[in-house]
């Protein structure tokens, strides 16, 4: 559908960049694991703390950066301020479920880490599927 529309450069080259954060930002997370039951719970925090979380709030900016550029009007557009609340919620999750056990091999750890990695990689499909489908969007015919 966009292949129709006219839309700048500078719109592309952000979405290039959103897509490449969003890569950044989530495909680590199948390895945190592994490599906590590895013991390698250094390489996991600087991982998260060095790409992934950087890369999640990159991920924010250049959104709305796409948004500005391409004048959306995000009072109208569900989608997007649906999407930018799971955004916030994975934050959340990242930074008060996932951080904290990185650093940690017990149990306990591994349980909050699972749920952690869980939920943000359940709130992605959700959000993949709102900026594909855009339920709610303009319609084009």
């Amino acid at each position: 559908m966009l292949a129709v529309l006219e839309i700048s450069v500078t719109y592309q080259l952000l979405g290039l960049a959103h897509i490449l954060c969003a890569i950044a930002a989530f495909g680590p997370l199948f390895l945190y694991p592994r490599l906590q039951r590895a013991g390698e719970t250094q390489a996991v925090a600087a991982l998260h703390m060095r790409l992934v979380f950087p890369a999640l709030t990159l991920l924010w900016v250049l959104g709305m950066g796409m948004a500005g550029v391409g004048k959306f009007d995000m009072a109208e557009m569900h989608w997007m301020t649906g999407s930018i609340a799971i955004w916030l919620a994975m934050m959340v999750i990242s930074w008060l479920l996932i951080r904290p056990a990185i650093g940690d091999t017990g149990d306990e750890a591994r349980k909050k880490m699972a749920a952690g990695i869980g939920s943000t990689h359940l709130l992605l499909v959700v959000t993949l599927y709102l900026m594909v489908f855009q339920p709610g969007g303009v319609v084009l015919k």
